[in-house]
């Protein structure tokens, strides 16, 4: 980690002055300890958001969006178990009518709360149990750990982080909380991510180092190839801590920070992705330019067959290549370079010989590392994913049955 800032021991979207959270069981889930949380700051926050590109757009994607027109906000509402999604006028109405109930609990103007909404689509939420649930939600300090357990729907573990970064006079925070393991894709994939910070931040430079965090991390993570009606990220920053405002001139820190955070968050999501056994991390090199590089990891570390062949730790790196080259990068097959992990399998086009009982062994490892080399030109770029299993395919199979 950067020697500028220092991870948090259990670190997490509250770690920052100032915010609180809490969570309860509200019964929307029915097969979970908590499922409806909200993440408050005591001061209202500068806020900046990146949401789904997905055409369907559940109804918190919506409200949300358009609460984030005046770039503030002081509260963000969140429920599992059912994502508001598909559900016509009625599930708007339901949206903005949790967003005044959370106002009203906490005396703040409902276009200040966002909401959020994770869960089967095309299912109106039970509101009963919302206005039951939000007056129940005690908001502490610690809350952000509630709040990470309550957003998960398939994944196995809660994903949190926060830092603290050195600057004059005090210093501040960035932490974060996170939730994904299926309907993942680049380009926003189900994924929520809530993230606060206290350092005063320029409302510009707040949503530009958002959306370059995003581009670096969740937008370069992918489990299944599907997108989301639900995907948002959003960034609260209330300005308790005692520094400077940070903006484009002096906002490096904050942005290798952020991007830290959601990097860690990404790839807790791509590791925990439904069914998954492993990580897989694919680096493409010597691209024309940035931009075809990602396009070709992407396109890589989200091919069913690459997924396939390294959860069965099968050294098929034909299915590696074939994916790159249908990629929409530049490829030029008698300058490419491929390597499994640190053995290389292909060199300048041609196939090396491997040992490939040890390769296999290597690929059986938690993490699994597939580097290309185009030697074309400075383009660079890394995505993450995970293997496709059985088990995958047994969850979605009964998803809602």
């Amino acid at each position: 980690m950067d020697s500028g800032f220092k991870a948090i021991s259990s670190g997490t979207a509250t770690s920052p002055q100032g915010f609180l959270a809490g969570a309860v069981l509200s019964g929307i889930s029915r097969q979970k300890e908590l499922d409806l949380a909200i993440l408050y700051s005591e001061k209202p926050c500068l806020a900046a958001g990146v949401f789904t590109t997905n055409a369907i757009q559940a109804a918190p994607v919506v409200l949300s969006q358009k609460h984030l027109q005046d770039r503030s906000a002081q509260a963000v509402v969140v429920n599992s178990g059912c994502a508001n999604a598909c559900t016509g006028d009625a599930g708007m109405a339901d949206a903005e009518e949790t967003a005044t109930l959370v106002a009203d609990r906490l005396s703040i103007s409902p276009a200040d709360v966002l909401v959020a909404s994770t869960g089967v689509i095309g299912v109106p939420l039970p509101m009963e149990r919302v206005r039951t649930g939000i007056p129940k939600i005690t908001l502490i300090s610690e809350g952000g750990h509630e709040l990470a357990r309550a957003m998960m729907t398939t994944d196995t573990f809660a994903k949190e982080i926060a830092v603290f970064v050195k600057a004059e006079p005090d210093g501040f925070t960035i932490g974060g909380v996170a939730k994904g393991a299926g309907m993942m894709h680049p380009d926003m994939a189900t994924m929520l991510c809530f993230l606060a910070t206290d350092a005063t931040v320029d409302a510009g430079f707040l949503q530009s180092a958002l959306q370059k965090a995003v581009d670096a991390s969740f937008n370069m993570i992918s489990i299944d190839g599907d997108t989301s009606p639900s995907d948002m990220v959003v960034l609260l920053a209330n300005g308790l801590a005692r520094a400077e405002t940070i903006d484009d001139c002096n906002g490096e820190r904050f942005q290798k920070a952020l991007d830290e955070v959601c990097l860690y968050l990404a790839k807790c999501i791509a590791r925990d992705g439904e069914g998954a056994t492993k990580l897989i991390e694919v680096t493409v090199e010597g691209a024309l330019t940035e931009a075809e590089a990602r396009l070709a990891a992407r396109t890589i570390v989200s091919s069913p067959l690459v997924k396939a062949a390294m959860h069965g730790n099968d050294p098929n790196w034909g299915r590696i290549v074939a994916a790159l080259g249908r990629s929409g990068a530049q490829v030029t097959e008698t300058r490419l370079d491929v390597y499994l992990n640190d053995v290389c399998v292909m060199k300048q086009g041609r196939p090396m010989p491997f040992d490939k009982q040890k390769v296999s062994r290597s690929l059986a490892r938690k993490e699994v590392f597939l580097r290309l080399y185009l030697n074309l030109g400075r383009g660079e770029s890394t995505a993450w994913g995970c293997d496709l299993s059985e088990e995958y395919v047994t969850i979605n199979s009964a998803y809602t049955t």
